[in-house]
């Protein structure tokens, strides 16, 4: 529109401003009968129209599985839920396999667009200065404005969009899997299920990990024997074992010290909890002439017959000791819950502050 003031000609506010790497108002675009003459570039060959064609449709097709994977991928998350072997089996294949979807249809998709999609170049580097002046600046800009038009983003909006739409559950998904950070534990770890409170008082029978058979006192009566031992009901539950497994160990009554707790004991079988104190790894391997039980993965040792004591190690405190008993049938059952937190001892500083709080002190 025309500045009667003045006589100059002034942009109308009404007439849409062109988006950044769109081509300019009146520019031929790719395909178009003009295009040809246009971009006539040494070195540049432009793709045939019909192969173009159909290297957008696979294009948008990859991008579209890749859509459906995500999607798949974060309902698989929420979905299957982790409890036992078969169930976590069942939730890692489900969320390799959609993840590796979403992850190939995106990379097949690109790969698609790039070799049927855009032009082929022949390219030779002009070595010049450093510091770029107005005119390389304005060549730049032209062809990055060139580049918008050759790749078909903007003349293709199938691509476009289908691209977007792929990308989007992706860019989601580490927001889902935030979630397993996890609270902190508080006071969780001062408990297990060896509790009998949690089970109305009912005291839990000790089974032999992998059979689930219970264990007689009169059967398990051979002095260094050690077993590897959970709670009767829990054997699939890895949350529960993950603080609950023990390892079971037969000593002469006249080896046990002071160290050990006696009346947690049963004819000099004693139980201690299996977790590490060091980082969590299994301790369960068993040196029967010295009675000294070895974590393997950092070579924290401690000592059987004195309380589980470290003797040897990164290990900072005891394995902790669980009381022990048996039922009227004669089967070893545990009497109460670990004294304290089982595991790595740095969860006792998470669990402490958390009883602090709960009790309106100060950490």
């Amino acid at each position: 529109m025309t500045d009667n003031t003045n006589g100059t000609e002034q942009p109308d506010e009404r007439v849409p401003k062109r988006v950044i790497g769109t081509p300019p108002p009146g520019t031929p675009m790719l395909g178009e009968e003009e295009s040809t003459e246009v971009l006539k570039v040494p070195g540049v060959s432009l793709q045939d129209p019909r192969t173009a064609k159909k290297g957008e449709r696979l294009a948008a097709l990859c991008f579209t599985v890749t859509f459906l994977a995500g999607i798949g991928f974060i309902a698989s998350y929420v979905a299957f839920q982790v409890g036992d072997l078969d169930s976590t089996g069942v939730s890692n294949l489900a969320l390799g396999g959609t993840l590796t979807l979403a992850l190939l249809g995106l990379a097949v998709g690109i790969v698609v667009w790039v070799r049927m999609v855009m032009p082929k170049y022949n390219l030779v580097q002009e070595r010049h200065a450093m510091a770029s002046d107005e005119e390389v600046r304005s060549e730049v800009g032209e062809t990055f404005m060139q580049g918008a038009q050759e790749s078909g983003i903007t003349k293709r909006p199938l691509l476009r969009r289908t691209l977007l739409l792929a990308t989007a559950p992706l860019g989601l998904a580490p927001l889902v899997l935030l979630k397993d950070l996890g609270p902190l534990p508080e006071t969780k770890l001062r408990h297990t299920v060896w509790d009998p409170k949690q089970h109305g008082g009912k005291e839990l029978r000790l089974v032999v990990e992998g059979s689930g058979q219970p264990i007689r006192a009169a059967d398990f009566n051979s002095p260094g024997g050690l077993l590897s031992v959970v709670p009767e009901g829990y054997e699939h539950d890895l949350n529960a074992l993950s603080k609950a497994t023990l390892i079971l160990i037969n000593l002469r009554p006249e080896e046990i010290k002071s160290g050990t707790n006696k009346n947690w004991t049963h004819n000099g079988i004693v139980a201690y909890s299996k977790i590490c104190t060091h980082v969590g790894c299994p301790a369960a391997l068993y040196e029967q002439s010295t009675h000294h039980i070895l974590c393997p993965c950092h070579q924290s040792t401690f000592d059987a017959t004195d309380g589980a004591r470290v003797i040897f190690g990164p290990a900072a405190r005891p394995l902790p000791q669980l009381p022990i008993g048996v039922d009227g049938q004669g089967y070893l059952v545990a009497k109460g819950d670990f004294p304290v937190p089982v595991g790595p001892s740095f969860w006792e500083r998470g669990d402490a502050e958390a009883e602090v709080r709960e009790k309106g002190g100060q950490v």
